[in-house]
Order: structure tokens, then sequence, then C-alpha cells
């Protein structure tokens, strides 16, 4: 097969992209991945913000991770910024994917604390795989910030990324432990059991902290 063969096959993989059935732009998506060629960023970072497929967005990510990091790393820089919760998560996933540190300072306080969940998961997850050694203590004072933010699966990423500092992170979850929201408190109490304990899994630490808490110090509820 020769380069214009494999770059005609590239480029109706992009048209495929947008095919109404999830499997041919799965497919699309391997095949554009497994051809890479700068020109065709634009389009996939464009197609991660808008697909509605879990595991298409995922193979999406593996073609942008196999270009070059000098031609994604700028868009998807700009599609944190995006107006649109996918867009920036997915950014976000693709940056911790990709794990170059020039993509730090894009991880802002306003995408760690995002309204939307799944934008505040992402960069969590970002935030822990590229935080320079220097930041990682201030990084813990913002990630403690969401203790107690939205559901179980919510919350255990949130854990999850805070274990991921390791020691750091102490000081500032265990000042949540002494807040005076019990939900806050409770999480902040299992993640502080997960950093100890890390085959404990976080449904079992987040009830049995929910159970401290009721208890109060006196070991009676309500107290």
């Amino acid at each position: 097969m020769t380069i214009t063969t494999q770059e005609a096959a590239a480029a109706r993989a992009l048209q495929a992209l947008e095919d109404s059935r999830s499997s041919v732009r799965l497919r699309a998506a391997l095949t554009v991945g497994s051809t890479p060629d700068p020109r065709f960023v634009d389009k996939l970072v464009e197609r991660c913000a808008i697909e509605p497929e879990f595991f298409v967005r995922d193979m999406l990510t593996w073609a942008l991770t196999r270009h070059p990091v000098s031609r994604t790393l700028p868009r998807l820089l700009q599609a944190v910024r995006s107006p649109h919760a996918q867009a920036r998560s997915q950014a976000l996933h693709t940056l911790s994917k990709i794990g170059d540190r020039q993509a730090w300072p894009a991880i802002t306080r306003a995408l760690l604390t995002d309204a939307d969940d799944e934008v505040a998961r992402s960069a969590w997850r970002a935030a822990v795989l590229l935080v320079p050694e220097d930041a990682e203590s201030a990084l813990a004072v913002v990630l403690a910030t969401q203790l107690g933010r939205g559901d179980r699966e919510t919350q255990s990423s949130l854990s999850r990324a805070l274990v991921a500092l390791g020691e750091v992170m102490v000081p500032a979850v265990r000042a949540a432990t002494a807040g005076a929201e019990p939900l806050v408190r409770a999480h902040a109490i299992a993640t502080e059991r997960l950093l100890r304990d890390p085959d404990t899994g976080f449904g079992f630490a987040i009830e049995e902290a929910k159970r401290v808490v009721a208890l109060g110090p006196t070991g009676q509820a309500g107290q």
C-alpha cells in the first residue's frame, strides 16, 4: 500500500466518524489512529466534543495519542476552555493519556471545581498525573474543597486522586475531618483510610466513615 492510498483511506475514515452507526465510527477512529497525520488532529478533537458513545470517544483519544504532541497539545489546550462540558472533559482525559507536563498550567482551579461532575473528575485525574512536585500540596488543598461532592462515583474518583498524591494530601484532608458538614467529614475520613489501607474498597471506607461521624467522639449517635 502506498502512502497516497493510506492517506486516502484515512481521509475516508474521517468522513466515517460522522456515520450514524457507532461501530462504523469506532472502526474509523481506529483507522485514523493507525495512520497518524497532523492534518487529522482538528477533526479528532472536534469529534471528541460531540461523540455520544464512550467506547468511540476512547478510541478517538487513542488516535490522538498517536499523533505528535506538538500538534495535539495546543488544540487540546484550546478544548479545555470550551463552553461545552464534553469538550472540556474529553480534552482533559486525552491530556492525561498523553501525559505531557506542559499541559499542567491548563489544569486550573476552575476546571478542578467545574460544576459538571464528569469535567471535574477528568480534571482530577489529569491533575494528579501532570502536577509538578512543588505544586502537589497546593493541588491537595484545592481537591480537598471538593470533599463531600456528588454521588458515590464522584466521591470515589476524588478519593483516588487525593490518595495518588500520597502523604502530601494529609494536612488538607485531615483539616476537612473537623469540618461542620457531615458528608465532608465522612468523605475525608474515608479518604484517609484509603491512604493508610489501599486494599479497603471505597464503599466500605465511606460507610464506616459515615458511622464514625454519626456516632461522634463520644460513641453515641447524634453527638
